[in-house]
């Protein structure tokens, strides 16, 4: 009698067990939204119900803005876009269980096919590490060498929507080059952010917090390279496919800072004819 009583109390602690992780992703973020006065335009670009590959420049040391960006997309969507994280994170109890309730993907699977027939966005940073950690000599320029997620897009036909933020490689002074210095000591690239040194107004990161230089985020209109028969089967358009995705994430972060072509706040004719 006393267990079967007990069982509607256990199911409501499992379910407000389930929104912790969700709860505090979204408070987090929302702090430090306020913290770097985070703006951003072009969200109309995600209305609809299509799901789309979001692909972002990482700043530095971390995508803070596209952080920020998944916690406005559930407040404007109602659902948390599903970011892509390490595959080693499936190894953690913990970890698995805050990915499912932040609704993280570490790979393509059930989930990702599930997520995408929902018409949900996916948010990849195809730079990585190796952009985000890099030193202060190497600010505000894309560094994708691989065209990995093209594929992903490509599978599920996904149109891909390039953003990028003013203020990103600004949050820490970097002071090295992470690939570079792990590739001098002989460790793997894939451990080579934890090599990264960065000053903060306190610091060191991680110890000090960023600057508070205002985060100016951009999204900008998908790129549907897929509606082209052409481009859905052929291995030889994606280095096509993917110089036209970092030519448009770069003029993102030239608009976002007013820099280049976009001097002054708008483009110049040399840009608006080519």
């Amino acid at each position: 009698m006393i267990p079967a009583l007990l069982e509607p109390l256990r199911a409501r602690a499992a379910a407000i067990a389930q929104q912790i992780p969700l709860v505090g992703w979204t408070g987090y973020w929302r702090f430090w939204q306020r913290y770097h006065g985070y703006t951003v335009e072009g969200l109309h670009h995600l209305d609809g119900d299509r799901s789309m590959l979001i692909a972002g420049y990482h700043g530095r040391p971390l995508a803070f803005d596209m952080c920020m960006l998944t916690v406005t997309l559930y407040d404007r969507l109602g659902y948390m876009p599903h970011g892509i994280v390490h595959r080693g994170l499936e190894k953690s109890a913990y970890f698995r269980w805050s990915n499912e309730a932040v609704g993280f993907l570490t790979g393509d699977g059930d989930a990702m096919r599930n997520a995408i027939a929902r018409g949900e966005h996916i948010v990849v940073t195809p730079g990585g590490g190796s952009e985000g950690c890099r030193d202060f000599t190497q600010r505000y320029r894309v560094n994708w060498p691989s065209n990995g997620y093209l594929r992903l897009a490509r599978k599920y036909r996904l149109p891909i929507v390039p953003v990028a933020a003013a203020g990103a490689d600004d949050t820490y002074i970097g002071l090295n080059d992470a690939e570079m210095t792990a590739w001098l000591l002989g460790i793997p690239r894939q451990w080579a952010f934890a090599l990264w040194v960065g000053v903060g107004p306190l610091g060191l990161y991680p110890f000090s917090p960023p600057f508070p230089v205002q985060l100016r985020q951009i999204v900008g209109p998908p790129i549907d390279p897929w509606a082209d028969a052409a481009c859905r089967n052929d291995d030889d358009a994606l280095p096509a496919i993917h110089a036209a995705v970092v030519e448009a994430v770069q003029d993102l972060l030239d608009r976002a800072r007013g820099v280049g072509r976009w001097k002054n706040g708008r483009r110049t004719l040399t840009h608006a004819g080519r």
